[in-house]
């Protein structure tokens, strides 16, 4: 059995080029993962291991991988920057004990380090933070620790602090021991020194310490007391209290070094095993009944409790097929077993039990409680299901997946890549659920929905390349929806024979615009006469018909659909006439309602160099975009705003063109809003709807 106190499982989340691949790898170099240092900028990283990653020297899905550091195990997510690919980070923190926020020195808190911490708070993950690229040019990190303690609302407090910056970055002054380490540049920082502090930087030191031990002292009261009785606290007292106040109490200690530059690795690993907490430090996981959903119940992480599991990721693996990733909360599972999946009420037969370092395969013979492996061999389960013991079912919390905002239409180049498309389609919509596809009833397109233009070029290159398919893409379509302008009602009575068998079904129902985006469900009429399942069939037919929108086949939302009245026949009434009945009311009392268009509105936040500034924001005015601030940063300016996605297609290209290539930007979506009546009009007549 293993020692769940020595185990930890992490992930590494960042803003993208913030470093967080490069730390992975000399994290692997140094626990002698590898032999030899893998680079994001020359392809060779270990975990960018698929083409359209090397090619682009970014992360593009989460890689696990596994190392040994002073006795403990160490399992390991590196997770994606891109916004694009925001369901890889979500998907791999609900299932982590702990993270490491990497922030680059320079560019500090940036707009995805904000989206990852929120998706980490969203699972109360508990975090440390590594300040990277000290080496380079306007490297600040007490900046950085300001702007984590601002920006991201945390109770963050440096743990190190460093040695120079720059060019002359050294190494970097642990404040629990006080002791500095220096790295020796010759080994790839293999090596290091750890010296005594001089005067002055005992000086200086001392009053970062302090304000370490004033930070933990809220959470801790023995060490309050020594504080305050102005008594000395040694190392080992004040590790054991920054461990309790991360994982308790979200404290974040803040570390440094420069990835590249092989400084201070060793010493954040050092944390990681210190100050990141064990399964055990997680303890009993939450779930619910299997037979009754209302109810809690939970498992302890423990290899003498029954088997439970959640599956977090499915991939294809070119040599042993589907991979589905799962992390096991207890009991212990072997290869060729029988698992249950409660949400589907299936039996699932284990092929095989491997455990991962990015796309390479070691087979295990057992799981036990803690570990994060991959399996071959399931047939029903997809991302964010429960797997457990068939005699001793539980469920966990399901994941909630972003709405998709944008489409391209693509077509099989021939009939041979028709047959393949289809199934290749599937096989990823499997794998990534923040991808979807669907036949467009009105033009016939076939069209593929995505977070972003790189996510979708990802999908078609992975289509071309990986699937050998070979197709035709059309440009980006933005992913509209239709909701109504007015208060409206509308009946509908359906009659119809089957095979000799009369149908009779009568609704009467109003739909009312209202400010969430989906469509409500609510009954105003009760009836002891009407057999329940009748209702369900109304209230199915409404939420049947809503994807089909309309006006253009785009989905509703923002309706609120109140069932005012049905009526009854006891030998020719049925489930299938409410459903068609309910289905025709809703769509002619939104016609009467009046039909809007919606479009998709996103948050931008831009940094450029102040003097490009200008022409940053004139560009926005003309894609209708509204600057809600602007902040300097540095040398830079940080502009946030907001803009339809209609008018920020290959905008990438042109803030690089005004700005000589040194903006960066980030497009999250924000909501959905009604369009001005011009533009919709143009937009209709675009796929030849004129109203």
């Amino acid at each position: 059995m293993k020692d769940l106190n020595q185990l930890r499982n992490i992930g590494i989340m960042a803003h993208i080029d913030a470093g967080k691949t490069t730390t992975t790898e000399r994290i692997l170099y140094y626990t002698g993962v590898n032999y030899k240092i893998g680079e994001v900028h020359d392809g060779t990283a270990t975990m960018d291991w698929m083409v359209q990653e090397q090619e682009r020297g970014i992360t593009i899905t989460s890689a696990a991988t596994a190392c040994k550091w002073n006795k403990h195990d160490i399992n390991i997510i590196d997770t994606p920057g891109h916004v694009d690919f925001t369901i890889e980070v979500e998907r791999s923190l609900r299932v982590l004990d702990g993270a490491v926020g990497v922030f680059c020195a320079v560019g500090g808190v940036e707009p995805q380090s904000e989206t990852v911490w929120g998706q980490a708070d969203k699972y109360d993950v508990p975090r440390i933070a590594f300040v990277n690229k000290m080496d380079r040019v306007g490297a600040d990190f007490h900046n950085v620790v300001s702007e984590i303690k601002e920006k991201l609302g945390k109770n963050a407090t440096a743990a190190q602090l460093p040695i120079g910056a720059e060019d002359e970055f050294l190494g970097c002054i642990d404040l629990v021991e006080m002791k500095k380490i220096i790295w020796e540049d010759e080994d790839l920082g293999a090596k290091f020194e750890v010296l005594d502090l001089t005067d002055s930087e005992t000086e200086e030191a001392q009053m970062y310490r302090e304000e370490l031990i004033e930070s933990i002292a809220d959470f801790d009261e023995e060490l309050a007391e020594l504080y305050l009785g102005g008594e000395e606290i040694n190392a080992e007292s004040l590790k054991k209290a920054i461990r309790s106040a991360v994982i308790k109490e979200g404290f974040i200690p803040v570390f440094c070094g420069t990835a590249f530059k092989n400084k201070g690795v060793q010493p954040l690993l050092d944390a990681v095993v210190d100050y990141l907490p064990s399964p055990l430090d997680i303890g009993a996981v939450a779930g619910f009944e299997v037979k009754n959903r209302d109810k809690k119940t939970s498992r302890e992480p423990s290899s003498s409790e029954a088997f439970s599991g959640l599956a977090f990721k499915i991939s294809t693996d070119p040599f042993v097929g589907q991979l589905t990733f799962f992390r096991v909360y207890s009991g212990e599972i072997t290869a060729g077993s029988q698992i249950y999946n409660p949400l589907e009420d299936k039996k699932e037969r284990l092929g095989k039990i491997l455990k991962m370092h990015a796309n390479k395969r070691e087979e295990l013979q057992s799981a036990q409680a803690g570990d994060i492996v991959a399996v071959t061999g399931l047939k029903y389960t997809t991302t964010g299901q429960t797997l457990c013991a068939t005699n001793k079912p539980i469920i966990y919390d399901l994941m909630e997946f972003p709405e998709t905002v944008i489409s391209i239409a693509i077509e099989a180049k021939t009939t041979a890549d028709e047959d393949k498309l289809a199934k290749t389609l599937e096989q990823l919509k499997i794998e990534d659920p923040s991808f979807k596809y669907m036949n467009n009833k009105e033009t016939g397109q076939l069209l593929i929905y995505g977070m972003g233009e790189l996510h979708l070029e990802i999908i078609v290159d992975r289509l071309l390349r990986e699937f050998k398919v070979g197709v035709n893409v059309g440009s980006p379509q933005v992913a509209y929806r239709e909701s109504i302008s007015a208060l409206a009602s509308a009946s509908k009575e359906y009659k119809n024979e089957v095979s000799g068998k009369a149908q009779y079904g009568y609704v009467e129902l109003t739909v009312e615009p209202i400010e969430e985006q989906v469509v409500l469900f609510e009954t105003d009429f009760q009836s002891r006469e009407i057999p329940k399942e009748y209702f369900t069939a109304v209230e199915q037919g409404v939420l049947d018909s809503a994807p089909g929108g309309a006006l253009a086949g785009y989905p509703f939302i923002g309706i609120k659909v109140t069932l005012k009245e049905m009526k009854y026949n006891d030998v020719e009434s049925n489930e299938v006439a409410y459903t068609i009945a309910a289905s025709m009311a809703f769509r002619e009392a939104c016609i009467k309602a009046g039909l809007t268009l919606m479009e998709p509105v996103m948050d931008l936040e831009i940094i450029t160099p102040q003097e490009s500034a200008g022409d940053v924001i004139s560009d926005l005015n003309t894609r209708r975009g509204k600057i809600s601030s602007m902040n300097p940063k540095a040398d830079k300016e940080l502009i946030k705003a907001e803009a339809p996605l209609a008018g920020m297609f290959g905008y990438s290209t042109d803030l690089r063109s005004k700005t000589q290539g040194r903006a960066s930007f980030s497009m999250t979506f924000k909501n959905y809003e009604k369009m001005d009546n011009r533009l919709a009009k143009q937009v209709l007549e675009k796929r030849g709807i004129f109203i």
